[in-house]
């Protein structure tokens, strides 16, 4: 059974994913933390400075005091690995670490999740965080007692939430772009907005992307500064992407979208809301 978890007013979250704290990444984490600060309380998730364990282990599942070794690979009985987690987060049995990702994020009521486009998505120190910390019982496994769906995109337990999702991109907006040979980064990034965020009832904002980020300069620097601050200061404001929810019955009795809703298209668009 998954646990809702009422964000605290005024708070945010934000998980920083680059290694050096010298790059454009870290300054602008420097500077977005204290912009943010100005009127909001935030906690922050430095990974990579924390040192966090991105890998998926036998502990998480077993309990703090299990071995990691190959002889454990069973640890914790049969059953599939969201379940399993699911039940090491119902007995209180899951590491440290991933207990206090988890306090943070159940009380933050904005996520900002930054990382660089690294081979056209993010570093696998974020898709390990996220692996790790967003377990059944804590973040989705439980069914709508009404409608009988689960409680998945666009509910569960870490509904109430939005997210700001900014990105540093080292290719121009046309490369990277609706028609770019490097693919469209909406949905290059579509399994983190809506396959992650989404999933687990946490609303996105549009994309914060800084382009050229390997040929800034210090002119470049100042002024990506400057329009994450500008941002920063408007978010709490800004509407967020109009997903499609799953108890709304827009999929219903299948997991496609229903056949008489945009007939005949097949993009990623199709889950989002038309315009009225």
């Amino acid at each position: 059974m998954t646990i809702a978890h009422p964000p605290t007013p005024g708070t945010a979250l934000w998980v920083h994913a680059h290694p050096r704290s010298s790059s454009l990444n870290g300054r602008l984490f420097r500077e977005g933390v204290r912009a943010l600060s100005a009127h909001r309380e935030v906690m922050t998730s430095d990974l990579y400075a924390q040192g966090f364990d991105p890998v998926l282990r036998p502990r998480d599942f077993a309990g703090d005091d299990s071995p990691d070794d190959a002889s454990s690979d069973d640890a914790g009985g049969p059953g599939d690995i969201a379940q399993l987690l699911g039940e090491a987060h119902a007995r209180g049995r899951l590491p440290a670490d991933v207990r206090e990702e988890q306090a943070k994020l159940a009380t933050a009521e904005l996520l900002v999740i930054q990382f660089p486009l690294w081979w056209y998505g993010p570093p696998a120190i974020l898709k390990g965080w996220f692996e790790r910390v967003l377990t059944a019982g804590f973040a989705f496994g439980d069914l709508d007692p009404q409608l009988g769906v689960p409680r998945r995109y666009g509910d569960g337990g870490l509904n109430g939430r939005k997210a700001l999702v900014v990105v540093t991109a080292g290719e121009d907006a046309r490369s990277i772009g609706p028609r770019g040979i490097s693919g469209d980064l909406e949905s290059l990034l579509f399994p983190l907005t809506h396959g992650v965020l989404w999933y687990v009832g946490i609303e996105t904002l549009e994309l914060h992307v800084v382009h050229d980020a390997d040929t800034l300069g210090a002119v470049g620097l100042e002024r990506e500064v400057e329009r994450l601050r500008e941002r920063l200061r408007t978010v709490d404001t800004e509407p967020a992407r109009p997903f499609r929810r799953l108890r709304d019955g827009d999929y219903r009795g299948t997991r496609t979208l229903r056949a008489d809703l945009l007939p005949g298209r097949t993009d990623l668009g199709i889950h989002l809301v038309p315009p009225d």
